[in-house]
């Protein structure tokens, strides 16, 4: 798989609470992942990406939630996670620019 492909099935990272507290204790990284893609190309992009061990991987769909602007009511698009446990000693790290500022100011 060329890098294209691997960043179509593997979106961005989920950064809320909660993730970042799974992050901490359980070694799991939340990402949105493309709606089509299965746990082996999820887990076999992740490995590429990023140089881990991904010891499993969990996934689930987000229903779209109800929106309205003004009048108009529609539905916000629903997508797919993923969470992904990785190997012990294993870490993806988003904000490694932010701790290394710190230490600066």
């Amino acid at each position: 798989m060329n890098r294209n492909v691997l960043y179509e099935i593997v979106g961005r990272p989920v950064v809320t609470e909660k993730t970042t507290v799974q992050r901490d204790q359980d070694n799991k990284v939340v990402f949105r992942v493309a709606p089509g893609a299965n746990k082996i190309q999820i887990r076999q992009a992740i490995e590429k990406l990023f140089g881990v061990r991904v010891v499993k991987v969990n996934t689930a769909k987000m229903p779209g939630k109800p929106k309205r602007v003004g009048r108009i009511a529609g539905y916000r698009s629903g997508w797919k996670k993923a969470v992904v446990t990785l190997a012990e000693g294993d870490s993806i790290e988003f904000y490694e620019v932010e701790e290394a500022m710190e230490g600066e100011v």
